[in-house]
């Protein structure tokens, strides 16, 4: 089986498994780009407050129109005020059922009194998706700097927790509610170079499959989500340059999907009641194919990121 991968830095495009980012996109009408584990009937959206991390860009932004199209009231959440107001800009005609908040969700504190403020100006809040996260420089992990470590696990982990920490509270007044965490295909399946990343999105997973148990006799129903190959822009809000221009083959390959189509799946899974819910078609074969034989899949990605780590 062949695996077709592009990395084209200069022209600001960067598609990979796990983390990707490129200008070439599944088609929001093509069919079996997610395949997830329901059990019974989810939460509808239809007017539920659903809180969004990661608002500003991406599959944050599209969740955000997604739920705001199918009757949700939402708070957008996101660091950077420029391009929440951008996702704010593109919500209009839905000002009455739409608010931002810029909160920087690795400071527990800050997360705290977030909380306070979207109930206060919602009254309640019945759903919340942690979407935003960030990648690490394409270094391996004995030249990775520990500031960009420790980036990494405030954002992707501990914003993730303080996140659930602050609104499940709230969350387990609710009738029904739903949490939805953001891990990655780069959370089961080992991505040299982002070593780092992975680890924190396989704690993301672990910590979301334990709290869906503690939490099964609740109203509260729990999801976690595992993005493959998503056409946005992640490498640039993260930080991180490209330092390769390497193009490959696209015959073959899988495209990645839109962030539209990825919210798409996310809002279905979630009325779906989705436990596990692997978006893109790329996602759900890697966690097959490392099922099978995690060695030889392992060396396969070592093989494919090689020359993202090239000195």
């Amino acid at each position: 089986m062949a695996f077709n991968v592009n990395y084209r830095s200069r022209s600001g495009t960067v598609c990979h498994f796990g983390f990707a980012c490129g200008r070439r996109s599944q088609s929001d009408n093509q069919p079996g780009a997610s395949v997830s584990d329901v059990e019974g009937v989810g939460m509808k959206v239809r007017d539920k407050v659903v809180v969004v991390t990661g608002a500003g860009n991406g599959i944050g932004r599209e969740l955000v129109l997604r739920l705001l199209s199918q009757g949700a009231r939402v708070a957008g959440v996101d660091l950077n005020p420029d391009t929440l107001e951008q996702t704010a800009k593109l919500a209009r005609g839905f000002e009455d059922r739409f608010s931002d908040f810029v909160t920087d969700i690795s400071d527990g504190a800050a997360v705290l009194a977030l909380e306070k403020q979207v109930v206060a100006h919602f009254g309640n809040v019945d759903g919340l998706i942690n979407n935003a996260g960030i990648i690490q420089p394409f270094v391996r992990l004995n030249e990775l700097e520990l500031p960009a470590i420790q980036r990494v696990i405030n954002v992707n982990l501990l914003g993730t927790l303080y996140m659930t920490k602050a609104f499940l509270p709230h969350l387990l007044t609710r009738p029904e509610a739903h949490i939805a965490n953001l891990s990655s295909m780069g959370g089961f399946v080992p991505f040299p170079g982002q070593t780092m990343y992975g680890a924190s999105k396989a704690a993301v997973k672990l910590m979301t499959e334990g709290l869906a148990s503690e939490l099964l006799h609740t109203h509260v129903r729990v999801t976690v989500v595992f993005p493959g190959a998503i056409a946005t822009n992640i490498t640039a809000n993260s930080g991180v340059s490209m330092k390769v221009d390497v193009s490959g083959g696209a015959k073959g390959g899988m495209m990645a999907l839109s962030p539209a189509k990825a919210a798409a799946i996310i809002v279905h899974g979630i009325e779906r009641n989705a436990k596990r819910l692997y978006v893109g078609k790329d996602s759900a074969l890697m966690d097959k194919l490392y099922r099978l034989s995690p060695t030889l899949t392992a060396r396969l990605l070592a093989k494919m990121m090689g020359p993202l780590l090239q000195n």
